[in-house]
């Protein structure tokens, strides 16, 4: 053998094998299991002010990688920098730098849940929104204080109460605000089927009267199993014309929920949703039902109770009563133990 060709098999060896070390080096970078996050389900949420330094980062913390080296050279060589894509996304146990840059790259988002609460204001609502997902809180509030806006989705801003169902969604954390309010319209014609439609009309309630009515019930009681008793009571009280004399609706009159007793100043408040003074419905919701409160409503307890009044043992839950002279004795009960308590308002 020739010393040219010694010399030439040798250095075709060494290529080999560089090329070998180099393809070895590459597959480990780019295609091997690189990520091992501490958190079975590791997330990572891109603002759009981040930068390719501050997702290095993020990915960094999130998904705990033996290397970044493979996911820079992608985010490099394909100028991820200059596409990057908001939104939120998972870092899986024993991911590659290759499938976690296409998921970046591509948009390819892992959705959130999104509860939207039963809350008393919209600005408790905004709030709530606003720190579960990547829009603003001040852009859900100024959609809720637009009127123009408000009538577009049918309502008004009494009645906008309505337009929410609290449950959970699963939503794009990205999600923009006009489709954010998209998928709470979709999510309110899926929740008022032809079932309750009906249950609603037979009551001789409209969906907007019934929330209203489930939205008393949410403030009167927390104890879940007793809100078809109430629910029942004040559509008894609403069939026979009496006022619903309901303590809830004069504190959102005066918006003040902190009041623990309601007196006699407090009653002399001229508001439509003061239910002392003003017979029938307040104009609308003074909270956002609940699910259970709506489903009470449109499924309450049928009895011939008028009157209700808080325990005197501060349970939550409620003596009922037929007429005005048992209410009464009850609610002698529930005074002394406010003043035993020293509870004046």
């Amino acid at each position: 053998m020739s010393k040219t060709l010694k010399i030439f098999l040798a250095v075709l060896c060494i290529s080999a094998v560089a090329a070998l070390v180099l393809g070895g080096t590459v597959y480990y970078h780019l295609f091997s299991p690189q990520f091992y996050p501490s958190k079975k389900d590791a997330r990572i949420y891109i603002d759009p002010d981040d930068t390719i330094d501050s997702i290095y980062n993020k990915v960094r913390i999130a998904g705990n990688p033996n290397s970044l080296k493979g996911f820079r050279w992608l985010t490099g060589y394909k100028r991820y920098g200059n596409n990057i894509r908001t939104g939120c996304y998972r870092i899986k146990q024993g991911d590659n730098a290759y499938h976690l840059y296409q998921r970046l790259a591509r948009g390819v988002q892992t959705p959130v849940s999104l509860t939207v609460r039963s809350v008393r204001t919209f600005d408790q609502l905004a709030r709530s929104v606003g720190n579960q997902l990547m829009i603003d809180s001040a852009e859900i509030a100024h959609q809720l204080n637009d009127s123009t806006f408000v009538n577009s989705l049918g309502y008004t801003k009494e009645t906008l109460y309505c337009f929410f169902i609290p449950n959970t969604y699963k939503v794009y954390w990205d999600i923009s605000a006009g489709k954010f309010f998209d998928r709470m319209k979709k999510e309110h014609k899926r929740f008022w089927n032809k079932e309750r439609l009906a249950k609603a009309k037979a009551i001789g309630l409209t969906p907007e009267q019934v929330c209203t009515v489930a939205s008393i019930v949410d403030e009167e009681t927390n104890y879940a199993p007793e809100k078809p008793t109430v629910a029942g009571l004040y559509i008894n009280r609403l069939h026979k014309g009496i006022a619903l004399q309901a303590d809830p609706t004069v504190k959102f009159a005066l918006q003040d929920f902190g009041l623990r007793r309601i007196i006699n100043a407090h009653l002399q408040v001229n508001s439509p949703y003061n239910t002392y003074k003003y017979r029938g419905l307040p104009p609308g919701p003074i909270r956002i039902p609940s699910i259970k409160a709506i489903d009470s409503v449109l499924n309450y307890e049928k009895h011939d109770y008028l009157y209700m009044c808080a325990k005197e043992d501060f349970s939550g839950s409620h003596n009922f009563s037929l007429t005005l002279a048992q209410h009464m004795a009850n609610a002698r009960k529930y005074w002394k133990a406010l003043n035993d308590r020293k509870i004046y308002k």
